[in-house]
């Protein structure tokens, strides 16, 4: 299994109310990867076709060919996976005064996304996310935490392995991003969301919104009376 990871979004909330942690799944990434290279050199405006990397963001594209290739990634045998959350809803363990530490949460988002993938039986779970600067995390200590999320779920056998890429030198990366980028628009509800998530949904095999009720359940914990007492 050979899994693409991306994000879309900010962290801190500062702009964005959504963050989207996502990608694909494929067992031929060769295969993925020329499907996007060729898409872009046949069909991407000539002054974006020799690029190294194009994102859904990019302004030279309009959202007619945005939404057609989106449609093309989705017939490339690819299974979509996918979390999100509220900004508003990150926990405390994550705010400090008026700062979010970002790369522990950061972390934890891509830990719970990937376990929406497991159990599995693979016996090779292979992850390439973006390379991206985590604060307080460096990247060593980002691809052991991760590596040790996946070990109790997969086959004492199995070969696991994280890394990092340059998005500008992996056109899975790129399509990573196209899926977050969509989905981004969806739950931000941009121009064309219900359009982008009907054109995925067919290839969705796994989401889920985080930290959805963690404070709710903070505020419930608040006020009911705890079932210990002191003797």
């Amino acid at each position: 299994m050979f899994v693409f990871i991306d994000e879309s979004g900010n962290l801190p909330g500062n702009k964005d109310e959504i963050f989207v942690v996502g990608g694909f799944i494929t067992s031929n990434p060769r295969r993925t990867a020329k499907a996007f290279r060729k898409w872009q050199h046949q069909h991407f405006p000539k002054k974006i076709r020799q690029k190294s990397e194009v994102k859904f963001s990019d302004t030279g594209l309009n959202e007619k060919l945005r939404i057609k290739t989106i449609s093309y990634f989705t017939k490339q045998d690819i299974r979509i996976f996918y979390s999100f959350l509220k900004t508003r809803n990150i926990p405390l363990q994550y705010r400090r005064k008026k700062t979010i530490e970002t790369g522990f949460l950061y972390t934890e988002i891509v830990e719970q996304t990937l376990q929406l993938l497991l159990p599995t039986s693979d016996l090779k779970f292979r992850v390439f996310r973006d390379f991206r600067h985590l604060k307080s995390v460096s990247q060593r200590k980002f691809d052991e935490s991760i590596k040790l999320g996946l070990m109790p779920s997969l086959p004492s056998k199995a070969v696991i392995q994280v890394e990092s890429l340059n998005s500008q030198n992996s056109p899975n990366i790129q399509i990573a991003d196209w899926v977050c980028g969509a989905l981004f628009r969806h739950y931000n509800k941009g121009k064309n969301r219900k359009e982008y998530f009907n054109i995925l949904k067919n290839s969705i095999v796994a989401s889920k919104e985080l930290f959805e009720d963690f404070w709710q359940n903070s505020y419930q914990n608040k006020k009911s009376p705890s079932i210990f007492k002191e003797r």
